[in-house]
């Protein structure tokens, strides 16, 4: 910001001395310089305090040539507008993606210039992103070879975990706080949260980047009333 107020008092000033130096009328005094100065700058960083550079997540409800209308995780109404300017990336179609691709339900983060005013998002980048799910619930079952887990949910669903050597598995106690934790060390019937994406080779299936586990909270869960979940890894806790 203190940048750009030194280019435009710069910009300014020459641009008075410049016009004083060619006019036909009497050349202004310093006084006067100083306040059309002042005055210029003032105006200028009050519209500079209008935009800030912001993101946001949501899905898409409505699309235009020119706007794109999203539903944020707090399930607020976004307006993105889109120019010459923005940039389309989507993972699937990493040259041709552009704003015809954008259909209804999809998931995208938008990057750009927010006008507090207008409350309207002028998108310099728009890509297509896929949101984590989130599972809550108990271990009812590991499968030591394939390193799975099974964790029942309040639901009743039961969701299928999949555990990479990326995955980042950690424990929770009072006394200890967060700590590293591994695989091995996760036990049966121990209360679980787990964040990851969905496996595209098997929708019954949910890669995890992140476990946190809470030895010391019981589950009230009942896994002999649970049943295998069928929705397609996007699994919430209720």
């Amino acid at each position: 910001m203190k940048k750009i107020i030194i280019l435009i008092l710069l910009t300014t000033y020459y641009s008075l001395l410049t016009t004083s130096s060619t006019a036909q009328t009497p050349t202004p005094d310093a006084d006067q310089i100083k306040e059309q100065l002042i005055e210029n700058i003032a105006s200028r960083v009050a519209e500079l305090k209008l935009v800030e550079k912001r993101g946001i997540v949501g899905t898409v409800t409505d699309v235009t040539n020119t706007q794109i209308t999203l539903s944020d995780t707090k399930n607020n109404t976004r307006f993105v507008d889109v120019d010459e300017l923005t940039k389309f990336s989507s993972p699937d179609q990493e040259d041709s993606f552009g704003i015809s691709d954008i259909t209804n339900g999809t998931t995208l983060s938008a990057l750009g210039l927010y006008n507090k005013e207008s409350r309207r998002l002028l998108a310099r980048f728009i890509n297509v992103v896929t949101l984590p799910s989130y599972i809550y619930g108990k271990v009812s079952e590991i499968d030591t070879v394939n390193r799975t887990l099974a964790i029942a949910q309040v639901s009743k669903n039961v969701a299928n975990i999949d555990i990479g050597n990326s995955t980042v598995i950690l424990s929770y106690t009072k006394e200890d706080d967060l700590t590293k934790s591994s695989f091995s060390e996760i036990e049966k019937n121990e209360t679980i949260v787990v964040a990851g994406f969905s496996d595209l080779d098997n929708n019954g299936l949910i890669i995890a980047d992140r476990i946190i586990l809470f030895p010391e909270i019981p589950s009230v869960i009942n896994i002999n009333n649970t049943t295998p979940s069928t929705e397609s890894g996007k699994i919430t806790p209720n």
